[in-house]
């Protein structure tokens, strides 16, 4: 117990927390991604995939509740990462020309990420919360077809698509640093495979947010 407090409230302690919670936020959103796409391709393979995972009791009972908390913790973390280094940062900026050597988007992390935790919260309010509601506040009777109607009708307005696109251009600035940061603070760190983690890296955080904005553009534009 000793040894968890100490690792805790150490510095390289917390950065390993928070490097984990991203890599498991990474592979979450891969996943998400891919489920979403199928409604480009396949109206039926959307329902099918999202009626499973909808009354799955694995999923609904224990990776949903690891995932919220998952997102929560990374959240908190990486405020309290912040508010523990700034002055720190601060200091090595000024003699060490921290601005010079570091990007704009490694030393604004914290400001993108509150552009996506806005997103998650708009996110669970379409989504998440309804689905709670749908199922165990209203009762109503199951539709293993609905799933698609409901995601559609969510990107029929321009506003709400032009909000999810501004996100996900975020994420992807938040993702360009976080990525290969995850990896390093974690441990994975070797001459031979850290620059190929780091091409990757980028890959991911431009494909992925650019695969969700097309996605609701795609069903925007196939409403109007």
């Amino acid at each position: 117990m000793s040894w968890f407090k100490q690792t805790w409230n150490s510095s390289i302690g917390r950065k390993f927390a928070m490097a984990l919670s991203a890599l498991f936020l990474i592979i979450f959103l891969l996943q998400h991604f891919l489920i979403n796409f199928t409604s480009v391709i396949s109206e039926k393979t959307f329902n099918e995939i999202s009626h499973f995972m909808g009354k799955n009791v694995l999923v609904q009972f224990v990776m949903q509740p690891i995932l919220i908390f998952g997102v929560i913790f990374h959240f908190v973390m990486g405020f309290i990462l912040e508010v523990k280094n700034r002055n720190a940062r601060q200091v090595k900026y000024a003699m060490n020309k921290g601005e010079a050597n570091s990007s704009w988007v490694s030393r604004n992390m914290i400001y993108s990420g509150l552009v996506i935790l806005f997103f998650l919260g708009l996110h669970f309010y379409d989504f998440w919360i309804p689905e709670i509601a749908h199922k165990y506040i209203e009762f109503k009777p199951e539709n293993p077809n609905r799933y698609f109607g409901e995601l559609v009708h969510k990107f029929a307005d321009p506003v709400r698509v032009g909000i999810y696109a501004l996100s996900f251009v975020f994420l992807a600035l938040h993702l360009l640093h976080g990525f290969a940061s995850a990896f390093q603070s974690s441990g994975i760190n070797h001459r031979k495979y850290s620059p190929m983690i780091k091409k990757l890296g980028k890959l991911y955080a431009i494909a992925i947010p650019a695969g969700f904005i097309f996605i609701a553009v795609f069903h925007y534009l196939n409403q109007h």
